[in-house]
């Protein structure tokens, strides 16, 4: 029940902030900056933050929140949280400063160590992705509305892999042990490429490189409840809220979570945190 009361205010939430985004991605009117780790943020990021944080401390006071824009807690002082909100504001500044489309407001709702509400907005097509823990996974274009469950994939099938616009692909290749056709589907955006996987566009999407428990928060409960798995590099869980920093090792999102990935994907030797 608590969560069922927090998804429409959530999404409220997501799709307000994703107007900010839109709005000064056409006019572009916004300027870029470089972070302390190298990657850009704008004065887009930071407006969409501030109504995200401003929108969330009304609805639950009491419920802190982590976001990519903000300064971090000490882990001493956040580690027996309860329950709290972890967000990112504008996932694939990159896309947006680049001018793809491919970018998304990210909000999660994490409950004793594990997302249990996720709300994924994507301004450019005005479409909403969210679940909450239990209850299915959803895409809403417009008013209609529909339940969403990854790929039935079957061996010797196809394999679609979502792949990043800008990175190098050759890594993800060789990490794959498939001897049937790939077909690979360029998206931007982290959280928008693990919702292909969700709602059966793509088979899988592996993830090399920085990420932040922000990118995975909200697409984590997304991808469970359409059916699917995320995991690290050595198909191990993630986990949330466990270490000082709050980066992501290399993981995969992968769907109908019965299959033997473990065929198709080799694991790293090491899980490398970033």
């Amino acid at each position: 029940m608590f969560l069922s009361k927090l998804l429409e205010p959530v999404k409220t939430t997501a799709r307000e902030a994703g107007a900010i985004l839109w709005e000064m991605y056409q006019t572009g009117n916004f300027t870029e900056q470089q972070k302390s780790d190298s990657s850009p943020v704008t004065t887009a990021d930071l407006a969409a933050n501030a109504h995200i944080i401003a929108q969330l401390s009304a609805l639950t006071p009491d419920i802190p929140i982590i976001s990519e824009e903000t300064h971090l807690v000490p882990l001493a002082q956040r580690s027996d949280w309860p329950r709290y909100w972890l967000i990112d504001p504008m996932d694939g500044t990159q896309e947006f400063v680049a001018r793809s489309g491919d970018f998304a407001v990210s909000i999660a709702l994490v409950e004793h160590g594990w997302p249990a509400l996720g709300v994924i907005y994507w301004p450019k097509e005005d479409v909403i992705y969210y679940a909450t823990r239990g209850n299915g996974a959803f895409k809403q274009q417009a008013n209609l509305i529909k339940r969403i469950a990854v790929h039935q994939h079957q061996a010797g099938e196809q394999l679609r892999i979502a792949v990043s616009r800008r990175q190098p692909r050759q890594p993800i290749i060789d990490l794959l042990s498939v001897t049937q056709q790939v077909e690979y589907i360029p998206l931007g955006s982290c959280s928008l490429k693990s919702c292909l996987v969700a709602e059966g566009k793509a088979d899988c999407y592996l993830r090399l490189g920085p990420t932040g428990e922000w990118d995975t928060g909200a697409v984590h409960v997304i991808v469970e409840e359409a059916g699917g798995k995320i995991l690290d590099s050595q198909f191990a869980p993630l986990s949330y809220n466990q270490r000082e920093t709050l980066a992501n090792p290399d993981f995969m999102v992968i769907g109908q979570a019965a299959a033997s990935w473990s065929d198709l994907i080799r694991a790293k030797s090491t899980t490398r945190i970033l």
